[in-house]
């Protein structure tokens, strides 16, 4: 990771908070885009919305789905599955295990191999990451989605410029899709440029659509400006008072950084970006 070429050492410990937030949205960790395809059917019935789930929830599930992939580990879609829901549940280094596996047995799957990507990602293995999803990708049937994750890892690498290309890509592939637009305005944000992702965060939580962890983020680029109040209010939209909670909490700690978030702010007032 190389955020610390983008910020200065003050903000770096709250940049790698911002790049797990973006990370998550683009490659399914708590966005509820991944959730929602999970395939359940005939491999395991869920007791609820996986999107609604609490972490004790999320690891009851993980282990049931888990028992039958390991009945029948060339069973696709529960190895595409057991993996979303380890990745969930922040076991990343199982979740990516799984994947190695199910990629092994199905090499040319467009699919699998995307998910793969997303694993390795995950998991810190990033360079690995762009190589896979490339692989994933091709040219006459370009998938949005691949192209954002795609951008999510560039802006890991801190090459935010080509992250941007990336999204930019992806929305013409699918316009006004709120995670492209929430990847985008998190990009600006990396960079110290908090009107910008404002504007694109917005942009994104006005979509139909759009999801709590969207508006998380925007909380958090309206926190990092000092508007604390309006933040938390962002942050409890739409939620449970757990989900609420949670998210409250998650952004009282990133804004608890005060020199951190004081000295972005003073950097985003001469940004003309």
């Amino acid at each position: 990771m190389t955020t610390q070429d983008i910020l200065s050492s003050s903000t770096h410990r709250l940049a790698v908070g911002v790049a797990v937030a973006l990370m998550a949205l683009a490659l399914g960790g708590c966005a509820g885009q991944d959730k929602k395809e999970l395939t359940t059917g005939s491999i395991a019935k869920l007791s609820k919305p996986v999107q609604s789930m609490n972490a004790t929830e999320l690891a009851a599930a993980a282990e049931n789905i888990g028992q039958t992939y390991e009945r029948d580990p060339k069973n696709r879609e529960a190895g595409l599955n057991y993996a979303n829901l380890l990745r969930m549940s922040g076991r990343n280094e199982q979740a990516l295990a799984v994947m190695q596996q199910v990629a092994i047995n199905h090499p040319s799957d467009r699919e699998v191999l995307g998910a793969y990507g997303k694993a390795q990602a995950a998991a810190g293995q990033l360079e690995q990451a762009l190589q896979t999803i490339g692989r994933a990708q091709t040219p006459d049937r370009p998938d949005w989605k691949l192209k954002s994750a795609e951008g999510a890892v560039l802006d890991q690498l801190g090459r935010s410029s080509d992250a941007r290309l990336r999204y930019r890509e992806a929305l013409d592939l699918q316009p006004n899709e709120p995670t492209i637009l929430s990847n985008l305005g998190m990009s600006y944000l990396l960079t110290k440029d908090l009107k910008t992702a404002e504007t694109y965060l917005r942009s994104a939580a006005d979509q139909p659509g759009a999801d709590s962890s969207v508006r998380q983020n925007l909380a958090l680029a309206v926190g990092l400006q000092g508007r604390f109040q309006e933040a938390e209010t962002i942050a409890r939209q739409e939620l449970t008072p757990e989900q609420a909670e949670a998210n409250v909490a998650y952004l009282r700690s990133m804004l608890s950084q005060k020199g951190a978030w004081t000295e972005l702010a003073k950097a985003d007032e001469g940004n003309t970006n």
